[in-house]
């Protein structure tokens, strides 16, 4: 085996720019890129009280003029004053969230995959994304609007990472650490649904949509799900249908977790001192193979049937053959920027599930409303700001 760690350190080029670790925070933008919230119902309200009398007999008296929604005279007729039926929207989102990376492999110029997840530890992932999305939407029913959506996004993501192989103790140390940030363009589409109910002046939504975002890098869409339920409360003010609204409510993300692809490496950018840091590596994982392989020798064949021993050995030997034969791989892979690719498959998840939101909506009149909701309370923060116009249809 020291003769196959050996030729881990054969001279590498000048021009040798990327590594794996730049590629796996590359890879690890895919989860930002479908982290996108898309909320963004109005609200069909119930007005009661003395003091809306004469809004709620007006509303009772009035003839619906419009096809949409679905028994929209009906609730009409209740004292429900709704909204127009047909809405365009436009959301501004900024969203920072923590990531958790399982289950890594990786291969080059489409070789075999090296199962890597033993060895390879994040301590922090961190996903950011901007973007912009196009929500057009109806009222099928009084209380149940559905949308489409149509966004750009253009996610990164901050890593912190290394490689850790075990010495003859059974403790692990870190042999290669780096950092970096790549950046990206996503293109979304998807659907939702939003059921709803106002009464007395109090409204709650349960917003839900589905969402698959596109991204060059990877072989099939990222397919995201997120429900919102939201609790609020509408105030009028003084100028006619001018209203103020607030609300409290969750956030919840999923994600489709499995996740493969390919990247060029000429795609990636550079880190200065890669090349060094490679070097580092490997002597230390030769060194660690040299302690490891002296302290098994030394054991007595008693010593080296005890399953503890036994057991140690073989994981602190699997271990070290793979970050070496790893970043051997890597290191005569980046060699040849213009043909090098990596492929990978990855499971991935946000840290946090929920988080907690805050937001409020100026309506300005029935065709105009102005919106801002903020997030925060877990692993995630994130802002949206919205303006939508709406119409009778």
């Amino acid at each position: 085996m020291l003769t196959y760690l050996n030729r881990f350190t054969c001279s590498r080029s000048e021009k040798t720019r990327v590594s794996f670790f730049t590629i796996l925070a590359a890879i690890i933008f895919i989860w930002s890129a479908s982290s996108v919230e898309l909320f963004g119902q109005v609200f069909s309200n119930r007005e009661v009280g003395k003091k809306h009398a004469d809004l709620i007999d007006s509303l009772k008296q009035s003839e619906y003029p419009y096809i949409l929604p679905i028994w929209g005279a009906k609730a009409t007729e209740l004292g429900f004053d709704l909204p127009y039926s047909a809405g365009l929207g436009l959301n501004y989102i900024w969203q920072e969230s923590d990531l958790i990376i399982e289950n890594l492999q990786v291969g080059f110029n489409n070789g075999p995959l090296y199962n890597i997840d033993e060895i390879v530890r994040i301590p922090k992932a961190t996903s950011e994304v901007t973007g912009l999305n196009f929500r057009p939407d109806i009222w099928i029913l009084p209380f149940l609007n559905v949308y489409a959506v149509f966004a750009r996004g253009n996610p990164s993501t901050a890593v912190d990472f290394g490689i850790w192989v075990p010495d003859s103790t059974g403790i692990w140390n870190e042999v290669f650490t780096t950092s970096t940030k790549a950046s990206f363009e996503s293109t979304s589409a998807g659907f939702g649904l939003t059921p709803t109910i106002g009464v007395g002046g109090g409204w709650m939504a349960l917003d839900m949509n589905f969402t698959w975002t596109d991204i060059p890098a990877l072989e099939d869409p990222a397919f995201a799900f997120i429900f919102g339920p939201r609790f609020g409360k509408s105030f009028k003010l003084r100028k006619p249908e001018q209203t103020l609204n607030f609300w409290v409510g969750g956030f919840r993300f999923k994600i489709n977790t499995g996740t493969k692809g390919s990247i060029p490496f000429d795609e990636l950018f550079d880190l200065d001192g890669l090349e060094q840091k490679i070097d580092s590596g490997l002597d230390k994982v030769s060194d660690a193979y040299e302690q490891v392989d002296a302290w098994w020798n030394n054991l007595t064949p008693p010593q080296q049937a005890n399953p503890v021993n036994k057991a140690k050995y073989e994981t602190a030997t699997r271990a070290i053959e793979t970050a070496g034969g790893f970043l051997n791989a890597a290191d005569e892979t980046v060699k040849n920027l213009e043909d090098g690719t990596v492929q990978y498959s990855l499971d991935k998840r946000p840290k946090d599930m929920w988080n907690f939101v805050v937001g409020s909506q100026f309506q300005i009149n029935k065709n105009f409303m102005i919106r801002a909701e903020y997030g925060f309370l877990s692993s995630r923060t994130q802002f949206i700001g919205m303006l939508q116009y709406r119409f009778g249809l």
